[in-house]
């Protein structure tokens, strides 16, 4: 039986998952039943758990299953992202003391080949505050399951 692979580029990550090897480009082959890590920030246990239940375990049958990693703490975040294997961070504007926005800056001005970035903002006006941190993508609070799946899932797919 055959399985189906997938090409995943994985630039600075380590090797998590079911590795099969290189293609010849250096890109990193992993069968689509790996799951993708989802790295979730916020103060706010509440908030986490918002966006775990918004976009469940398998929101595609057409990706892989979401594993989600829970966060609290932006020293964590930074620690994470830099042992690699997250494959999309989504980061609270409303943590305290560190706001995702700011955080996310952070992330895409130090660390080499990090995930995307959804930010989590205080509402719609602040979508240029998200354009200032150079994430890929914003949702206002409160959380729209649907939109902050359909968010998710076009960061997902282009990575």
């Amino acid at each position: 039986m055959t399985r189906e692979l997938r090409l995943t580029q994985f630039a600075g990550h380590s090797g998590e998952g079911k590795s099969r090897g290189r293609d010849r480009r250096g890109a990193r082959i992993r069968e689509v039943t790996d799951p993708l890590h989802v790295l979730v920030y916020s103060d706010d246990a509440d908030t986490r758990a918002q966006v775990m239940l918004a976009m469940g375990r398998r929101p595609d049958p057409e990706l892989p299953e979401l594993e989600y990693v829970e966060v609290a703490t932006a020293p964590v975040v930074m620690r994470r992202l830099d042992s690699g294997g997250i494959d999309l961070a989504i980061l609270d504007g409303e943590a305290t003391p560190t706001g995702g926005l700011g955080l996310a800056k952070q992330i895409k001005d130090e660390v080499d080949g990090g995930p995307p970035i959804l930010v989590l903002t205080g509402r719609p006006d602040d979508a240029w505050l998200a354009s200032w941190s150079r994430a890929e993508a914003a949702v206002p609070h409160p959380i729209d399951p649907i939109h902050l799946t359909e968010a998710a899932l076009r960061l997902l797919r282009a990575t």
